[in-house]
């Protein structure tokens, strides 16, 4: 049972809130979900972005710009544990972080000593909040941050998309699929799919092991497995276009948990619910590469 002990209220929206590990983070008040519960925000971040995109192996090995997309920046809290992590590897780390709004940053900044994880990073994100953008460089560590402020569903379906710097990692972030469907349908990651190079390997890690988004995935086109666990979930998912990026894909049993599932089908429009798979869907399933090879 998730604890939570209220220190600071606030009539932006947001309050902080102590989890059941200790650590404060941000709760936000109109979705009625903590951002990062019970472990708190850097030591799940380390787990599911740092730990499990091998990002320390994979900088120091790669010779141009490395380019990681935030979708749900929220408090910051994904990116600040990425750079404080990976700041003694020569890199240069292009970051584009997407919400709409970033009064939950603000609001973090506000209570920066609480919360820990921006310590030493106040100047630059009060640059980014004031800017949108901003660049600095952490011993042989070279970052550019840039945030967009936009519905992320709009923003991707429009041909300034395209225009994007393709991704090397995806942080996917977003309120869960009950309180906000419209970050979590079938058509949003087909497209996000479709803006990847397939010549550039990139993972996408998230916290939902929901048989319904890894459904959504693999219909995207995406190669999915089983994610690292971050203490409040034994298991979180992971996808990638490159199969080499993944562990322990998904294999032939989970396919037939899936057939059995009575959530799985993906939300077609950005409306929650729960259904069987159609059986267009199943047939697509099977002939998904993943599970036809092996």
């Amino acid at each position: 049972m998730l604890a939570e002990v209220v220190r600071v209220s606030s009539e932006s929206g947001y309050k902080l809130v102590q989890v059941a590990g200790g650590a404060y983070s941000v709760h936000s008040l109109a979705y009625r979900e903590t951002f990062h519960p019970v472990i708190g925000p850097a030591v799940e971040a380390d787990a599911l972005y740092v730990r499990q995109l091998r990002l320390l192996e994979r900088l120091q090995r790669h010779t141009r710009d490395f380019v990681v997309w935030d979708v749900g920046l929220g408090a910051a809290a994904n990116v600040l544990t990425v750079l404080r992590a990976t700041q003694m590897v020569p890199c240069s780390l292009r970051v584009l972080s997407f919400d709409q709004t970033l009064e939950p940053l603000a609001f973090a900044l506000e209570h920066a000593t609480e919360l820990g994880y921006l310590t030493g990073y106040e100047a630059e994100v009060s640059q980014l909040l004031n800017c949108h953008q901003v660049s600095f460089s952490r011993g042989p560590q070279r970052v550019h941050w840039q945030v967009h402020v936009a519905d992320f569903p709009t923003l991707i379906a429009e041909r300034v998309a395209e225009d994007f710097l393709e991704p090397d990692a995806v942080m996917f972030d977003a309120f869960s699929p009950a309180k906000n469907p419209a970050m979590w349908t079938q058509p949003l990651f087909a497209r996000l799919f479709k803006l990847l190079d397939p010549a550039r390997p990139c993972a996408l890690p998230t916290y939902s092991r929901s048989t319904l988004f890894r459904v959504t995935l693999l219909l995207a086109g995406f190669f999915v497995g089983v994610g690292h666990a971050t203490g409040e979930k034994e298991e979180t998912t992971i996808a990638a276009n490159a199969l080499e990026l993944i562990d322990e894909p998904l294999n032939r049993k989970w396919l037939e948990r899936a057939r059995r599932s009575t959530s799985a089908e993906p939300l077609w429009e950005p409306v929650y619910r729960q259904a069987r798979l159609s059986g267009d869907t199943w047939e697509k399933l099977r002939q998904h590469p993943q599970f036809l090879c092996g």
